[in-house]
């Protein structure tokens, strides 16, 4: 009978010292948190509960509380999860499965949320969007265009075919259904009529876009017309030019290509234009997206071997074939190609520079996926911030383009993109400092997508490859 009271008091001891505390799902004691719009650094103490963000406290402050689980902070630094800003999920019926277990390679790198800027698997993300929310399946979030927009004999499968006004209604209408969260524009065949109709009723819709620019269109057109966020830098260079109306005339008629204009708009960049352009970006709150890393490999396709890359071993077989297309066009480019080729991507990192320093919203986007050779899922979005701070932004510039910037861009800073009270507890805990090295943002310790807690190389196991997921790859 003296033991049946004891073991009651014992219970209604413990059950008494729990009560009154708040209960968190998480807590992550003692961290640096740095704040991603102006650097700072902060020591805190975060609680996390149904995947939200409910108190941000210094360390000694938050007192008389409990939580399902705990991470002790002390010494590692915390960033909103990452975003890559440009990936392709694609490939058709035959790559469907290699799509599908790039996923998780995000996840392992930090990256939270990617957008899908166009493919020929929507439904099929769809349905990994579903898994991923219901946690049957590690990934992202993702955010997709769905299909591209372009002209008949379009070089993407999948793409839409819009050759007249009521085309761009139905497609638009299509993208509406799915419903895509933005509207994605590729340029290998769609007229300079239809490029600014699209941009015309996606405004009026109140729908985000995207995309590449015909080269029958000036850019200062596409801006005002309101597309969202210029893909690559192409099309900037363009807007630098003295001679932009003369080329754009010059290719209207034929009489010049895309690629060959490329020398005469190096040649015709012109600072005041330059100046002008960044000002008309700026003013209409048009985001760009460099892409610099995959310049990088493209442009080096001769003189880089990446035979021993790490990340050939798991990438799917069916997704390396498809890297083929664009290696055999670089190394069968004459040697005037290459060079050319290096001209432009050397340009292109002082162009990036530049729109920076005129406070030009910038986007990190890898582009990723299927045909685009040897720019992997994952790591390559670190490559970009890299290659962001290598030209000259400093690493809380670089990082201000992943996450925080994304959210913006797509209208969902609301949600995520900072760390604050009530956001989407998307979150990524690094050991090392990625102000002092941006190198850094690779060295991952936990990764926090709303309720699921990650350890990268447990991620890593499945992949069979954990030279994949060290600092130096």
């Amino acid at each position: 009978m003296r033991s049946f009271i004891f073991i009651l008091g014992i219970i209604f001891f413990f059950g008494c010292s729990e009560k009154g505390k708040t209960r968190y799902d998480l807590v992550i004691s003692n961290i640096n948190l740095i704040n991603i719009e102006n650097g700072s650094v902060n020591n805190k103490t975060i609680c996390i509960q149904d995947g939200q963000i409910v108190k941000i406290n210094t360390p000694d402050s938050l007192v008389n509380f409990s939580s399902k689980h705990h991470i002790d902070g002390t010494d590692k630094f915390l960033l909103p999860g990452f975003w890559d800003n440009h990936i392709h999920l694609r490939g058709g019926d035959s790559l469907i499965k290699e799509n599908r277990d790039l996923l998780p390679l995000f996840i392992a790198n930090g990256i939270t949320t990617v957008r899908d800027a166009g493919g020929d698997l929507t439904n099929e993300i769809l349905q990994w969007r579903k898994e991923i929310e219901k946690n049957m399946l590690i990934g992202p979030t993702i955010y997709t265009s769905g299909p591209k927009l372009d002209g008949d004999q379009a070089t993407w499968a999948g793409s839409l075919v819009v050759e007249s006004k009521q085309d761009v209604t139905k497609a638009l209408d299509s993208l509406e259904k799915i419903p895509s969260d933005f509207v994605k524009i590729y340029d290998s065949q769609i007229s300079r009529e239809n490029y600014l109709e699209i941009l015309k009723q996606s405004k009026a819709r109140g729908m985000i876009s995207s995309g590449h620019m015909p080269f029958t269109i000036e850019l200062n057109e596409a801006v005002t017309s309101g597309i969202g966020a210029i893909e690559h830098l192409y099309y900037i260079l363009k807007g630098c030019s003295s001679e932009e109306k003369e080329i754009t005339r010059a290719i209207i008629n034929k009489e010049l290509g895309f690629w060959n204009s490329m020398d005469q708009l190096i040649a015709s960049y012109n600072a005041t234009n330059a100046q002008q352009t960044f000002q008309l970006l700026k003013n209409n709150n048009t985001y760009v997206v460099p892409t610099l890393h995959i310049g990088n490999v493209l442009s080096y396709l001769d003189e880089v071997d990446h035979t021993n890359d790490p990340y050939l071993k798991i990438i799917g077989k069916g997704i390396i074939k498809t890297y083929q297309g664009r290696i055999k066009r670089g190394l069968n480019a004459s040697p005037e190609a290459r060079e050319s080729r290096k001209e432009l991507n050397t340009f292109f990192k002082n162009l990036a520079k530049s729109l920076n320093d005129a406070n030009v919203k910038l986007l990190a986007g890898s582009d990723s996926g299927a045909y685009n050779s040897y720019t992997y899922s994952g790591i390559s979005l670190h490559q970009e911030l890299e290659a962001l701070v290598d030209v000259g932004l400093t690493p809380i510039e670089a990082l201000r383009t992943s996450s925080f910037n994304g959210s913006r861009y797509l209208k969902k800073d609301k949600e995520v993109g900072t760390i604050k009270i009530n956001k989407i507890s998307d979150l990524v805990i690094l050991n090392s400092n990625p102000l002092e090295n941006i190198r850094n943002t690779r060295d991952i310790y936990r990764v926090i997508k709303g309720d699921q807690i990650y350890d990268p190389k447990e991620i890593a196991k499945q992949y069979d490859c954990l030279e994949c997921f060290t600092n130096n790859n």
